[in-house]
């Protein structure tokens, strides 16, 4: 029974993550503002080692960010930003998709089958969260990187890493999960049958329905 921790102070440590969370996201705590740990201990009536933790999950859910010499700090939320980034993954994955599947072999959908199935076990685990945007990365080169265009893959890849947080937030909090599951999947079948047409139809509509979720709640909090 040792292993196991307590109760209250996991009820603590989420307390003042969903405080937080709803601070950063309605805009009561600004982006760039400092998250001070003793300040947010005192004000939530608790010691610092919960609001430790917090920033840390709310760091891997992409709403803080810790710099050398500043501390932790609230990350900035951007409407035209998501509009501009999955727009132009949209438009690069699908065409990178399209070049790829006339070469994908077993061995690549294999390996996309084995990533998959690790970011679906890391949906169902709510400390995984911090691997989910790594994975599904992971997940989507092993359908790319077949098209043989490195440069184009490296863009790509700086793309993912500027929406991570975006796509973590979805996730979390629309309910995202089941859906992107159930379109990885299908993306995966369809690449298997060779059809482009359909696959990167369904690879665009995979991310500009993110985009719009996304938009949606950023527009929610900051209204």
């Amino acid at each position: 029974m040792s292993n196991i921790p307590p109760i209250i102070h996991k009820t603590r440590t989420q307390l003042v993550v969903e405080v937080l969370r709803e601070q950063i996201l309605s805009g009561d705590i600004k982006g760039g503002e400092p998250l001070r740990q003793t300040a947010i201990a005192e004000q939530l009536n608790v010691s610092r080692i919960p609001v430790r933790e917090a920033l840390v999950q709310l760091e891997a859910e992409g709403l803080v960010k810790f710099e050398p010499h500043k501390g932790a700090t609230a990350t900035v939320l951007s409407v035209e930003q998501v509009t501009e980034l999955f727009e132009l993954r949209a438009m690069i994955e699908s065409d990178l998709l399209a070049k790829a599947i006339p070469n994908l072999q077993d061995a690549d959908f294999e390996e996309a089958d084995r990533v998959l199935n690790a970011l679906e076990n890391a949906f169902k685990r709510q400390d995984s969260v911090a691997s989910w945007s790594e994975l599904n990365t992971q997940f989507h080169t092993c359908l790319y990187k077949a098209a043989n265009r490195s440069h184009t893959l490296e863009v790509v890849h700086g793309l993912n890493t500027n929406c991570d947080r975006y796509i973590r937030l979805q996730l979390l909090l629309t309910g995202g999960i089941p859906t992107a599951e159930r379109e990885h999947r299908e993306l995966l079948e369809l690449c298997q049958r060779k059809d482009i047409e359909k696959a990167t139809h369904l690879l665009r509509e995979h991310i500009l329905h993110a985009a719009e979720a996304i938009t949606k709640l950023v527009v929610k909090h900051l209204d």
